[in-house]
Parts: C-alpha cells; structure tokens; sequence
C-alpha cells in the first residue's frame, strides 16, 4: 500500500528529512511521533503529494508520486480522507450537511446544489455519523459544538469519502483529555470497523501506546525508530526526545518548511 525507499523529502532543493525507508500495509493503525519540527507533519503530507521527493522511490496505493501527473494525483487524493487539527468545517452548516460534503466527488454537482441526496446516499451519511456517536447531533450546527465533537464530526467527512487510508495531522493536540481519548476511540473503530489504514501524529506518547498498533519515530532528519509500542524502549525515546534542541528546530530550513506546510494546509483545506 505504502512503499518508501531511500527517500528524501524537502523544500526546494533542501532535505528535511532523509534516507526514508518505509512500508506500511492495509489495516495498520500507525503513530509517528517526535519533537515538534522534527519532520512528522513533512512525513505525513508527503503522501498526498504535497512535499517534493528529492530522492528515492515513492509509491503509494500503486501510484509513483515522483512521476504521477495531475490525475493520477486528484485520484490518489480522493482515496486519502485527511483529518485537521483545526476541524477544517464549515460551521454554518449542519453535522449532517458536512457528512455529505465528503461525498461530492460522487454526487452530481446539479443534485448537490439543491441537497437532494438518494436513499443510499442517506443511509451511508447516517451509518458514518452513528460510527463516531454524532447522530443525535445531525440538525446542530458545527459552530454549536463542542472541540471533540467537531473533530468527529471531521472524521465522519473523511468516512464519507470511503478512503482506504486515513491521515490525522495533531488530531488531538487541541482537545481536553477525554475528547482527545473518544477522538482516538473512534479513529480505533473506524481502523477495525472498515479496515482503514490510520496514519497520525500524534504529541502524546501515552496515546501512540494505547491505541497504535505500531509507532514511527522521527528525529535527526529521518525515521530512528520503527516498531511495535511493547519495543519502544526508554534508550528509543532517548534517541526521538533529545533534550538539546535538534537542529531542524533551530536552523532557518524549518521556518521556510513551517510556511510551506501553512501553504499546503491551505490548498488541501480549499480542495476538501
């Protein structure tokens, strides 16, 4: 599903991270982890194609991100749903009119104009939103909701696009202890209810152990850890949460990624 070998990934002509040696298979729920700078958001968006591959072979779900034309691209994306830690919702609308946003690329633009959905349609927006525990919230308004029920409502959308992986950017990062644990609930659920591949970064150590079923490290510019959370050792985390200061966080290569990520963020955000 997912094969990285020997890649480098950057800004420009620049490295922020390299030597990625990485395969990920159908139903694995994953948590990279790390410093905040250390490259995981740089991971995460280079599998939709948002980050230049500067070296190394890159495929996913069957297609080459290093020769992959723009619909080859549009096609890859619309089988990878991508949850924000902003929610990324249109707040005026209700739960329910965000579900079915997920669905656009299968509904006819004339039919979605005047919301008039077909049985199956319905039923699968119902289905996604009782998997995350919103139903009862369908008629609400977003901005009516709270942090954690947003995020749902968020994953819900992404459900809706029936992808086969799923990527959570910092998920959690903005919620209270017990939404951030019903968030991670749900994203376990959705990973062994469809089989979705869930990939996430995560801050939080505690969680990475709780609910993935394999943890990626990243630190000194690329993956320095990659194994189950029973592996994940005291000398590893060493190694991923260094006391001084890494040199990605403190160089001027980081500020330029950091704008560009914003950027990218953006156009994802236009395009969902």
């Amino acid at each position: 599903m997912i094969d990285l070998q020997s890649v480098h990934l950057g800004y420009s002509n620049t490295a922020i991270l390299q030597d990625i040696n990485l395969q990920i298979n159908k139903g694995e729920f994953v948590g990279i982890i790390g410093l905040s700078g250390a490259g995981k958001s740089t991971l995460l968006m280079s599998l939709i194609g948002t980050i230049k591959i500067l070296k190394g072979t890159y495929n996913v779900c069957g297609y080459d991100l290093r020769s992959i034309n723009k619909r080859e691209l549009r096609e890859l994306r619309e089988s990878i749903g991508f949850i924000f830690q902003s929610y990324n919702l249109v707040n005026r609308l209700s739960v329910f009119h965000n579900v079915m946003s997920g669905m656009l690329k299968d509904i006819p633009i004339g039919r979605s104009l005047i919301k008039l959905y077909s049985d199956k349609e319905l039923e699968k927006a119902w289905e996604y939103m009782q998997v995350v525990n919103i139903e009862h919230l369908a008629m609400k308004r977003c901005d009516e909701l709270s942090g954690g029920q947003r995020q749902r409502v968020a994953i819900a959308r992404a459900l809706a696009q029936e992808p086969v992986i799923l990527l959570a950017d910092e998920p959690v990062a903005a919620l209270d202890p017990k939404s951030a644990a019903q968030v991670m609930d749900v994203l376990r659920k959705v990973n062994e209810t469809y089989g979705v591949t869930v990939i996430t970064n995560l801050h939080h150590l505690d969680f990475a152990r709780d609910y993935c079923n394999r943890i990626l490290g990243v630190a000194s510019e690329t993956i320095s850890f990659d194994g189950s959370p029973d592996e994940l050792l005291s000398r590893n985390l060493d190694s991923i949460y260094e006391n001084e200061p890494s040199r990605i966080e403190i160089n001027n290569v980081t500020n330029m990624a950091d704008q560009i990520h914003d950027a990218n963020i953006n156009t994802i955000r236009k395009a969902a």
